[in-house]
């Protein structure tokens, strides 16, 4: 996976407005769309990867095109690949040890938080779910060492905000039933 991709994340209150967004964001900027989806609340998410200066210049222009209608916009400055490679798919842990979970109430943050989690400590990323069929939540769980895990899971939390978690779980020595659930 290419080294230093950022992210631009665009959540909007508007299905037809957010493609609307979505195809303003991709005719600004040479970027590539990760994540374009309906999800949960009427709502619509877009995740677009590429060097930082396309994403800033497509971010600029979804929000410009979206005006009232974008709830949240972000970038992830060299997104970490685990996290990149989670993105709403199950990646399986070679070993499960510990497992973290992070949940969070609206979809975006889940993705900015569990590229935080993988940058703090040696992890692996098993998911990033940003919405799709759990009312517009988002959650990532990674796994690991318990300490690394631990702190995974405190530096996701710290990178939102406590008020954008609904609950966080660090489960220590997970049983082999929890890890084929992730």
């Amino acid at each position: 996976m290419q080294a230093n991709i950022a992210l631009g994340l665009v959540e909007t209150s508007s299905i037809a407005r957010g493609i609307e967004v979505l195809d303003a964001m991709c005719k600004a900027a040479g970027v590539k769309p990760e994540v374009h989806q309906a999800i949960s609340k009427g709502k619509y998410i877009i995740v677009v990867s590429g060097p930082l200066g396309e994403v800033e210049s497509a971010l600029a222009k979804g929000v410009e095109t979206g005006g009232n209608i974008v709830i949240a916009s972000h970038i992830i400055r060299n997104v970490h690949s685990g996290a990149l490679a989670a993105l709403n798919r199950k990646v399986k842990a070679d070993k499960i040890e510990a497992v973290g979970i992070v949940e969070t109430k609206e979809a975006l943050p889940a993705l900015f938080a569990a590229d935080a989690a993988a940058k703090a400590a040696s992890v692996h990323v098993a998911e990033v779910n940003t919405g799709k069929g759990i009312g517009g939540k988002g959650y990532f769980t990674v796994t690991g060492e318990p300490g690394a895990v631990r702190t995974a899971v405190t530096a996701g939390v710290k990178a939102i905000g406590e008020d954008a978690v609904v609950s966080r779980i660090v489960i220590p020595n997970a049983h082999a039933h929890t890890g084929a659930a992730i």
